[in-house]
């Protein structure tokens, strides 16, 4: 009996200095980051500049089309204020007094059987 409890507290002694000791053999380390981890943020950085680069040359368009469509406004408003400026111009130009001063200047008489009425505008 004496000889089992011995061999027993060898043996318990014997497992208590193996955990103590480091073992002998290299234990391999844990990386952090896998290759496929590594190429996945990769991709996605990548993928995040793309998106990044087409926003920007999106917006990009946007604004030269829009500096376009002002130039365009700005131009029909040119014409407009022409058209108004000329349609004063024909009004003033085509009143009656001004007709038959210029028909008197060219020499021509007003015959009353010539003359037709025309509906105005």
């Amino acid at each position: 009996m004496a000889v089992r409890v011995r061999q027993q507290s060898y043996i318990e002694q014997s497992e208590v200095i193996k955990h103590q000791q480091p073992s002998l053999k290299p234990k391999k380390k844990k990386k952090i980051i896998t290759a496929k981890e590594k190429f996945l943020y990769i991709a996605f950085v990548v993928v995040v500049a793309l998106f990044a680069v087409t926003i920007l040359h999106k917006q990009s368009s946007i604004q030269q089309t829009t500096i376009e469509i002002q130039q365009v406004e700005t131009e029909i408003a040119e014409v407009k204020n022409q058209n108004v400026d000329l349609k004063v111009q024909v009004s003033e130009l085509s009143t009656y007094e001004r007709i038959w001063e210029k028909a008197k200047e060219l020499g021509l008489t007003l015959n009353e059987k010539n003359v037709k009425v025309v509906p105005g505008e």
